[in-house]
């Protein structure tokens, strides 16, 4: 882990491939978690990026209809890539697929410590697989997929954004 000024906020970038369904729902699934279990939400900067991400886009129907039917919103989001300068930015980088955690390695070497899968921060070593092109229930079971990883590895990633 790369340590940063204790003035800074605990930070996570969730990415998955294209920014517009997995990382942008895991995005305000952990923002929300961070509120329900009162861990100061102020003091935390939370976004996603896609590894093939173009500018602009915004997140699919499904995506935002997955987070609407829970409570959450993802009507304003626009994908954005991951680029270097975003990355030094974040003191911990989450992927959805071995090939995007690999894809960073390899490309961005100087961060590699902060790139995990985030199924890994819950003891597990599994993919979380695009539901685009897929019904809405498999949009909803990918956020339940999401969230009970997210829930397990609470406390690991609270460990890994330690100031």
């Amino acid at each position: 882990m790369i340590k940063k000024d204790p003035k800074e906020k605990r930070s996570v970038l969730f990415v998955c491939a294209a920014n517009q369904c997995r990382s942008p729902m895991a995005k305000v699934l952990f923002s929300n978690l961070i509120v329900k279990k009162k861990a100061q939400s102020e003091n935390w900067r939370i976004e996603s990026a896609g590894v093939w991400a173009i500018n602009g886009f915004p997140a699919t129907d499904f995506a935002i209809r997955a987070m609407r039917d829970i409570g959450l919103d993802l009507k304003n989001h626009h994908s954005r890539p991951v680029t270097e300068s975003l990355l030094e930015e974040f003191g911990l980088v989450l992927c959805m697929e071995n090939e995007q955690a690999s894809f960073l390695k390899r490309n961005f070497p100087l961060t590699k410590d902060k790139f995990f899968l985030l199924s890994e921060l819950a003891g597990d070593i599994k993919e979380i697989q695009d539901p685009v092109g897929h019904s809405m229930d498999i949009y909803r079971n990918t956020v339940k997929e999401m969230l009970a990883l997210m829930e397990k590895g609470f406390n690991k990633i609270m460990d890994l954004t330690e100031n």
